[in-house]
């Protein structure tokens, strides 16, 4: 749950562009101390962390499609990024209180980067 947790605490305390950087950093922190000892916590915090790669690309790309476009593109990007934002928002809740209980949890269409 913490891992869930953390990265969404990373990606609201860091703004801007260094949000998809806090985005991840908290599960990774948790996978790296209970990758051996705890196979559950790791599992999660493996998951936590291609989801919030995947969200990170996700805005990443939009922001390169901005730019690209001279800013033309942020009509259409920019409410592209308040739905993946809230979509990201509801999945991280939902991820932390399956896990809370004891459920292990899968992104949907998130890339599975880090095994």
């Amino acid at each position: 749950m913490f891992a869930y947790l953390s990265a969404l605490l990373g990606g609201l305390l860091i703004s801007g562009w260094a949000g998809s950087i806090g985005f991840f950093i908290g599960p990774q922190v948790i996978w790296l101390m209970k990758n051996d000892t705890m196979p559950f916590v790791a599992d999660q915090a493996r998951e936590a962390m291609n989801f919030a790669i995947t969200v990170s690309l996700a805005f990443l790309a939009l922001v390169f499609l901005t730019f690209l476009c001279l800013g033309i593109g942020a009509v259409l990007t920019i409410p592209l990024m308040m739905i993946i934002g809230l979509a990201a928002l509801v999945l991280v809740i939902i991820a932390a209180m399956k896990a809370n209980h004891g459920i292990a949890y899968r992104y949907p269409l998130a890339l599975r980067l880090v095994k």
